[in-house]
């Protein structure tokens, strides 16, 4: 099954002013560029500079909406930036907040962005036919008819996310490397989080462009119906990442961390215990919309529930790759513990 849709958040005021774009130094030839988001529980993201070359490589961009050039060039502006230095765009993966300005930035700065060949998930969706799956996976999942149809409305006004079509100029792999005036960047594949994730790892200052594979603050999300099973291959990503003895973490989100083992670990903790309630759901029949009302309790809102179903999916796929859990039916799937 490919997309999740959910019901649409109602609208309602802001409880706190939106964030603007804001630039720092964080290492001698590395600047950070806090990019606003208009979603709820996550207020802004992380565009990385590294300066190469007279110039700087821009580590992933931000979403493009109403006024998020003049964030970025604003960001730019404290980091004593402009758009024209970028050299070179290089996407950590293809979700919106990380390349949705990647074609007006490139078309201004007059580079190339390069990106994992796995963007096809992102590049190749018909938005008209990514909303029809999405709706068929809402009613798979057992989502109300009426929430599904004030979300189709909702989708239907609201901007992509993505300026323009994403070209990719390159398309990266296992054993490439970005080159930057800190040295060489090895491109590390860890697919889960999306199949065009990679992570930039700089081995002599032991640097990690983590992109949302690991975040400080742990926090999961999984693109289900594109690969068999996401959450196995983030879990085999988990240990790539946990090999490289990376000291200091650039994140997608968040302020840069160190202690990496920590992380990862308290990262595998959180889908243990994630999987334990999931399967414990499964005690009776239940749809993918039940049991992540069951799994997440008072934090299944209409805010939250786009994200938690689309994680739950992932977790029963997973469950049911390992022969714990089955589905039965189409309309809507339901699931259960396997015989």
């Amino acid at each position: 099954m490919r997309g999740v849709t959910l019901p649409s958040p109602a609208v309602r005021k802001p409880t706190r002013s939106r964030e603007v774009g804001r630039g720092e130094k964080v290492l001698p030839g590395v600047w950070r560029l806090r990019l606003p988001l208009p979603w709820p529980g996550v207020p802004h993201c992380n565009a990385w500079a590294l300066a190469a070359g007279g110039g700087v490589i821009l580590i992933d961009t931000g979403m493009h909406e109403a006024g998020s050039m003049a964030h970025l060039v604003r960001a730019l502006d404290q980091a004593e930036l402009k758009v024209e230095h970028v050299r070179l765009i290089v996407c950590t993966h293809a979700h919106v907040d990380h390349c949705g300005q990647a074609p007006p930035i490139a078309a201004r700065a007059g580079c190339e962005v390069w990106m994992h060949r796995n963007h096809a998930h992102h590049t190749d969706d018909d938005p008209e036919e990514a909303l029809k799956r999405r709706v068929v996976v809402a009613h798979q999942s057992g989502v109300p008819p009426d929430s599904v149809q004030r979300w189709i409305e909702r989708r239907r006004g609201q901007g992509s996310g993505q300026a323009g079509t994403l070209h990719v100029d390159r398309e990266l792999t296992e054993g490439d490397s970005v080159r930057s005036d800190l040295g060489e960047w090895r491109v590390i594949e860890t697919p889960g989080h999306a199949p065009s994730h990679i992570c930039l790892y700089q081995p002599e200052r032991r640097l990690l462009i983590s992109g949302d594979h690991l975040l400080g603050r742990v926090s999961l999300y999984f693109d289900t119906g594109y690969t068999p099973d996401p959450v196995a291959e983030f879990l085999d990503s988990l240990d790539r990442v946990d090999e490289l003895d990376a000291r200091l973490v650039l994140a997608g989100h968040a302020r840069p961390f160190t202690d990496v083992p920590g992380h990862v670990a308290a990262t595998r903790a959180l889908v243990d215990e994630r999987l334990r309630a999931v399967q414990a759901a499964l005690g009776e029949p239940r749809t993918a919309y039940e049991v992540a009302q069951r799994v997440y309790g008072d934090r299944f809102t209409e805010l939250t529930a786009n994200w938690l179903l689309s994680k739950t999916l992932a977790w029963l796929t997973h469950l049911e790759c390992k022969g714990i859990a089955a589905r039965a039916g189409d309309g809507p799937e339901r699931w259960s513990a396997a015989a």
